[in-house]
């Protein structure tokens, strides 16, 4: 960014709350005078440039970026009331650092004295279309899997029941295996189906969690079953308060992704170099699922594994969908539900010899 000019007498930081409430915001913003000049930058932005808000104030905000002409043509037209809102893609010269790409949203105030400019990250706008996908693709097999399930189980029911009668009016014994094949079968439908159903019949149950004796409660249990040749890592910050949510819907959250994770170690395993990894965080004025909170849990579970197939990467949280011979394609799913009734959500970040479950869940 180029010297600050010398200021004109507008260009002291503006003391209106309403620009003072920016600050507030994740996102980057700056109120911009008709010639272009910053009167007012966030915190946001202060801290992306690595500039002194000070520093900024009084500039020209065009020479922010490195082509500047399009921010002078998006204001011109802005001045000459050919938009309300404009909107481009831009990068950002940041000090000590390479340029960010970002999204540029140029808005005039009302009366059309100043000019709002408003800079989200390309990867933040990125993350957050992934997220909107996320929760989308969970309402929608929440749905799929309710209307489903009960449509298999009503005839299912009657499949097996006639089985039964069929069989009490066989006397070949030989016929009999094939009705005895129908009712196994049709039992073990039913227990997938009561799978499906499961999270969204049980209730609730809230208490106090904490979020460590989750976590132990899994690797003990991963431990009883990969007694050797892996090796279980926890990098906890023990200052994460407890908060109210289902213990026992999220340890399955927790062991189902952990147990995944051991399951595609198994050749890791054999060798004696898997390394399963329990990560907790706290994240401070963070946005997801289209809301902000001041604090949230940040919990990593990461192995050292292949990786997740790249055929069903975009896919791994819908229902039936597995990556692994035998797998039922639910573990996830239901991960996924049970996080999102805690008002959270699970991403995963995955290439070969590291996935990263990543599992977000708001705290008081």
């Amino acid at each position: 960014m180029a010297k600050p000019v010398t200021p004109a007498p507008r260009f002291t930081e503006l003391s209106s709350p309403t620009y003072q409430s920016f600050d507030l915001l994740a996102t980057l913003v700056t109120v911009v005078d008709r010639s272009g000049h910053v009167l007012f930058s966030n915190s946001a932005l202060e801290d992306v440039l690595g500039i002194s808000r000070r520093s900024i104030v009084g500039s020209a905000f065009a020479e922010a970026f490195t082509e500047p002409s399009q921010l002078q043509n998006a204001l011109e037209g802005a001045i000459e009331n050919e938009f309300g809102a404009m909107r481009y893609d831009a990068w950002l010269k940041r000090v000590g650092y390479e340029a960010l790409p970002v999204h540029v949203i140029i808005t005039r105030t009302d009366p059309a004295e100043d000019i709002i400019v408003e800079l989200i990250p390309l990867e933040q706008q990125t993350r957050q279309d992934r997220e909107e996908r996320i929760l989308e693709q969970a309402q929608s097999n929440k749905e799929l899997i309710r209307n489903l399930a009960h449509e298999i189980k009503n005839p299912l029911g009657g499949i097996r029941g006639a089985a039964q009668l069929l069989e009490l009016e066989m006397d070949s014994p030989e016929l009999t295996e094939y009705t005895q094949v129908i009712i196994h079968e049709a039992d073990r439908l039913q227990s997938l189906v009561d799978r499906l159903l499961a999270p969204h019949r049980r209730p609730h149950m809230v208490s106090d969690v904490n979020i460590h004796e989750v976590c132990e409660r899994v690797r003990s249990l991963i431990v009883a079953e990969f007694p050797k040749g892996l090796t279980v890592i926890r990098d906890y910050d023990t200052s994460i308060p407890e908060f109210r949510g289902d213990h026992e819907q999220l340890i399955q959250t927790v062991l189902n992704i952990a147990h995944n994770a051991a399951q595609a170690l198994s050749e890791r395993i054999a060798i004696g170099d898997a390394e399963l990894t329990f990560t907790t965080r706290v994240m401070r004025q963070i946005t997801f699922g289209k809301q902000r909170y001041r604090l949230a849990l940040e919990l990593h579970v990461i192995d050292n594994g292949p990786g997740v197939p790249d055929s069903i990467k975009d896919r791994i949280f819908y229902p039936l969908v597995s990556g692994r011979d035998g797998g039922s394609g639910l573990g996830l799913t239901l991960a996924q539900t049970f996080v999102q009734q805690h008002h959270g959500l699970i991403e995963v970040d995955s290439v070969p010899g590291r996935t990263d479950f990543k599992i977000l869940i708001p705290l008081p």
